[in-house]
């Protein structure tokens, strides 16, 4: 929505050769329900959703968005009745809509394009054509900068965001059905000579159109990536660590302490599972969380072992952080380390 300045920009093209960052992972784990959810509603892919969010808001750590939970970048203009705040963007302090909660913040995002006759050609696209949608933005005059739609479409691949965008295809399980028209076959009967292992004629059965087969274990993402400096591969909800071990030449109980675990199970979210043990620390010293979520979920987020981050702040691993904690990933001048284990 806005011409990014060159001190982001930098930030921005220095990503391009980056893997993912525990603040991205922390975004897109916070948000993309959300995403989803307005996709279902308004035919915007999710996929498109979650870059804009994240390019605008800097993986949710920009000024504006921690002042009025506007996730797009959004200004007033004469339309807007609601409240605002003024912020230094193509001009100083100009007028940006603000929000109670970050759902209406994507709420209002999906109107906003809904509602303009400027984007209407957008929804003409088929709903995975993330490029298409990518390239539509920027020709529709959303962003100034020139390079907004390669940059959304690095985010997109980078992290795999399109796969949001298949959620109607995959609710969960993986359907996979033949093709739809079929020719239909009568039943015939072959004659020819039996093996000794065929006594039985052999009939053709009637073709019919099968009922798609459910496959219960979702397959693990193919894209790995390191976090923190560790391999670490993003896996499906359902995933079981027993099959990532198996797959990836590690024994089960390993995996289960590079990843902070105790016992076996199928994993209950998308999540990053490390293949190699985690960092002490985080490569940052601070931050502020983006919802309500567990120790644990920051610890697995920031690539960081539970252990150290539990003595960094002194709670439990099993403590709940609330949406705007600040929460230490490098030790601090009074921070006690107990032995390793």
């Amino acid at each position: 929505m806005k011409q990014l300045g060159i001190g982001v920009l930098v930030c921005l093209l220095g990503y391009y050769g980056n893997a993912q960052t525990a603040q991205q992972l922390a975004y897109i784990d916070t948000y993309k329900d959300l995403a989803v959810k307005e996709m279902k509603r308004s035919g915007i892919p999710a996929s498109i959703t979650l870059a804009q969010g994240l390019l605008e808001t800097e993986a949710g750590t920009s000024d504006l968005v921690r002042r009025s939970n506007n996730h797009f970048g959004i200004k007033c203009k004469s339309t807007w009745t609601g409240p605002s705040v003024s912020h230094t963007d193509d001009a100083p302090n100009e007028c940006f809509r603000k929000y109670a909660t970050a759902e209406e913040s994507y709420s209002d995002h999906s109107n906003f394009l809904k509602g303009s006759d400027r984007y209407s050609f957008l929804f003409d696209l088929a709903s995975n054509d993330y490029k298409g949608w990518a390239y539509g933005l920027k020709k529709a005059g959303y962003a100034t900068n020139p390079n907004y739609p390669k940059m959304l479409i690095k985010y997109i691949e980078t992290n795999n965001l399109q796969q949001y965008d298949q959620v109607e295809m995959i609710p969960g399980d993986i359907a996979i059905t033949a093709p739809e028209k079929l020719p239909e076959v009568k039943p015939v009967v072959k004659p020819e000579k039996k093996s000794p292992l065929a006594k039985v004629a052999e009939v053709v059965e009637k073709i019919v159109k099968p009922t798609p087969v459910v496959v219960k274990n979702p397959k693990l993402m193919a894209a790995k990536s390191k976090v923190n400096g560790i391999k670490a591969l993003f896996a499906q909800k359902g995933t079981s660590l027993l099959a990532i071990a198996t797959a990836n030449d590690i024994p089960l109980a390993k995996l289960l302490e590079f990843n902070d675990r105790d016992t076996d199970g199928l994993l209950n979210e998308y999540q990053v599972i490390y293949l190699d043990k985690k960092m002490k620390q985080g490569n940052k010293h601070v931050y502020f969380s983006l919802q309500d979520e567990t120790l644990y979920q920051v610890a697995q987020n920031f690539g960081i072992q539970l252990q150290y981050l539990v003595q960094y702040n002194n709670i439990s691993g099993s403590a709940r952080v609330k949406k705007g904690q600040k929460i230490f990933l490098k030790p601090t001048a009074n921070t006690e380390l107990t032995k390793s284990r």
